[in-house]
């Protein structure tokens, strides 16, 4: 079964709009060739993706860069959020860690405890897509809307 073009709703071979968003469906037999590539995968899904701990912005590249997912602004925004998650992530790992543990007289792991916040992030935001809910975190959800928004213009 084929996929709204718009947003990722299961739709069927005969119908010409999506029931969801109202998007016009170009009819199977003139689905353009090389275009089947993430077809079989929602809008839901894709976002989830984005979010997966560590790896995640492999998935937040590839929903980019693909032709699928080029005018759903809501699963764009989760990979750009995905992946400036992922860059606080390395900031936290090759930045602040390293400084922080050569501190002499650190009572506590600052490094270890903004890795663990990071990792929570990823998670509260597997949550929130799994739920539908759109969430955008402080700084890293401006920075991803404003990305969307410079994509469209």
């Amino acid at each position: 079964m084929p996929f709204c073009t718009r947003c990722g709703t299961q739709v069927k071979d005969s119908d010409v709009f999506c029931v969801r968003c109202g998007a016009r469906q170009m009819p199977s037999s003139q689905s353009p060739p090389g275009n089947e590539f993430l077809a079989g995968v929602s809008a839901r899904n894709a976002a989830l993706a984005c979010y997966i701990p560590i790896v995640g912005w492999i998935a937040a590249i590839v929903v980019l860069a693909s032709s699928r997912f080029q005018n759903d602004r809501e699963v764009r925004f989760h990979a750009f959020q995905g992946l400036y998650l992922f860059v606080v992530w390395l900031i936290v790992d090759w930045v602040v860690a390293p400084i922080t543990s050569v501190v002499p007289f650190m009572p506590v792991p600052i490094g270890r405890i903004l890795k663990l916040g990071v990792l929570l992030a990823w998670v509260f935001m597997l949550v929130k897509v799994a739920q539908n809910q759109t969430v955008r975190l402080p700084i890293l959800g401006e920075l991803a809307e404003r990305s969307v928004a410079e994509q469209k213009s």
